[in-house]
Formats: C-alpha cells, sequence, structure tokens
C-alpha cells in the first residue's frame, strides 16, 4: 500500500500536495543556505534534507537562484509584515515605536535565522536579490514614514528621515543583541531603544495621541 503523508514521515516515496511539499523544500533550503551561504549550498544537499530527488525538487524550483529568491522575498514580507502589523496595533505613537522596535527584535529572534538571509546575505550582487533586500528596509521605512507624516504633521522627506533612523536603530541594535546572545533580556532590549527613539521622536515633535 502506498504511504500517505499522514501515515508516514515526509520524505522519499511520500506523496505530498504541492503547497506542503513547497514548504517542506522551503523549510530545507533555509536551513542549508543559512549554514553554508548561497555560493557552497548544493541543490544536492537541500534535495537529501528534504528528503527528496532532484528530480522533484527541479519540479518546484527550477535552479538554486529561483529557490534561494523564493526564500528571501517570504522572509522580506515577514518582516515588513510584522512592521506595519506593528504600526497598525494601536493609535498610542509611544507603542507604536515600541512596537516597530519589538518587531525587528521578534525578526531577528525568530527560529531558523531567516534575517542573515534578509540582512547578511552573500548574494547582494544579484540585482533580484539586491532589489528584495532593499525592499525590506524601503518598505519598512514607508510605512513608519506614512504614520509619523500623518501624527507629527511633518512633510515626508523630514518623516521619511525619521522613520529611516528608527528602522536602522532597531535593524542594528537587534543583530547585535543576538550576536551577543542575548545578555539583555529581549524585553529589557526592546525597551530600552523604543525608549531611546522615542524621547528622540517623541521629545521632538508634538504627536497627536
Amino acid at each position: 500500500m502506498t504511504e500517505t503523508a499522514q501515515s508516514a514521515p515526509a520524505g522519499r516515496g511520500v506523496r505530498l500536495p504541492r503547497t506542503a511539499r513547497r514548504a517542506q523544500l522551503l523549510a530545507a533550503a533555509q536551513d542549508v543556505f543559512v549554514a553554508n551561504g548561497y555560493h557552497a549550498a548544493a541543490m544536492d544537499e537541500i534535495a537529501e534534507r528534504a528528503g527528496v530527488s532532484k528530480p522533484v525538487l527541479y519540479q518546484h524550483f527550477p535552479g538554486k537562484l529561483e529557490l534561494y529568491m523564493a526564500l528571501l522575498e517570504s522572509h522580506v514580507d515577514e518582516l515588513v509584515g510584522r512592521v506595519r502589523t506593528a504600526i497598525g496595533s494601536t493609535t498610542d505613537n509611544k507603542l507604536r515605536v515600541r512596537a516597530a522596535v519589538a518587531a525587528f527584535y521578534d525578526f531577528v529572534d525568530g527560529e531558523g535565522q531567516a534575517f542573515r538571509m534578509v540582512f547578511e546575505s552573500d548574494l547582494r550582487s544579484e540585482p533580484a536579490v539586491q532589489s528584495a533586500v532593499e525592499r525590506a528596509t524601503t518598505d519598512s521605512v514607508d510605512a513608519i514614514t506614512e504614520t509619523i507624516t500623518a501624527d507629527a504633521g511633518l512633510d515626508e522627506e523630514r518623516a521619511r528621515l525619521l522613520a529611516v533612523g528608527l528602522v536602522g536603530l532597531s535593524q542594528v541594535t537587534a543583530r547585535s543583541w543576538l550576536a551577543d546572545n542575548r545578555r539583555v533580556p529581549k524585553e529589557d532590549a526592546v525597551a530600552l531603544i523604543s525608549n531611546l527613539a522615542w524621547r528622540g521622536i517623541g521629545g521632538g515633535f508634538p504627536l497627536q495621541h
């Protein structure tokens, strides 16, 4: 009798729905790309880790770059989604700043080290990769700019500069916090950085609540 996805672990010979198989392949690729980087990662290793043959892998992804881009775009979407959700989670501007900072810390602290593909890709020379990585920043900045423009009464150029500062501060400190082995509890780290940002934004501009 043929094994099904419900009766056996996913692997060679197991028939999975296309979406489930794609998710399995992406998870395996994530492990390999994070561990080895793009250039050292091999499709053979990804297929083996996923428990499928190379032809099955190529049925879903024509090549290594397409597989890498599918992962990268999904991680960028996740980060931008986190930031947009944070900004829309409250009308209290101080809490918005804290939520935005927390979005970056949560993303960096997530399983699978997805942030490495977004912020530390070894394929930045590839135009499609560069564009996706830049979108992670620009779309996050856009989301915050809209709020600052509306609430602080600033023109878009000045609001955008503040948003760039908040995004840069959040991203750099989150990565530094992780590299330092989370010695400061995450909640404390988020509070420290959000308070720093809020004193600059909230103290300098008449944000409306």
